[in-house]
């Protein structure tokens, strides 16, 4: 077996609640997949508030999704 060091801040440590030096690279994986999940959804967030998508109903988009699926068929 290997070992890999990585360095970050005490705020980086903080912020993601580790409570210990060495966690397995599973587990360090899995820090990383729900950081840039959270950063993803984040920007998700702010462009459908920044486009005014934030406001529309569950109806309102199931029209819209509807309408794209039916405009990419009759464009193959």
């Amino acid at each position: 077996m290997r070992t890999l060091n990585v360095s970050i801040s005490d705020i980086e440590f903080n912020k993601f609640g580790l409570k210990k030096d060495k966690l397995s690279f599973s587990d360090f994986v899995e820090l990383v997949s729900k950081e840039l999940t959270k950063q993803t959804l984040d920007k998700g967030i702010a462009l459908s508030e920044k486009y005014g998508l934030s406001k529309m109903s569950m109806e309102e988009i199931s029209k819209e999704v509807n309408a794209v699926r039916k405009n990419a068929k009759s464009r193959s």
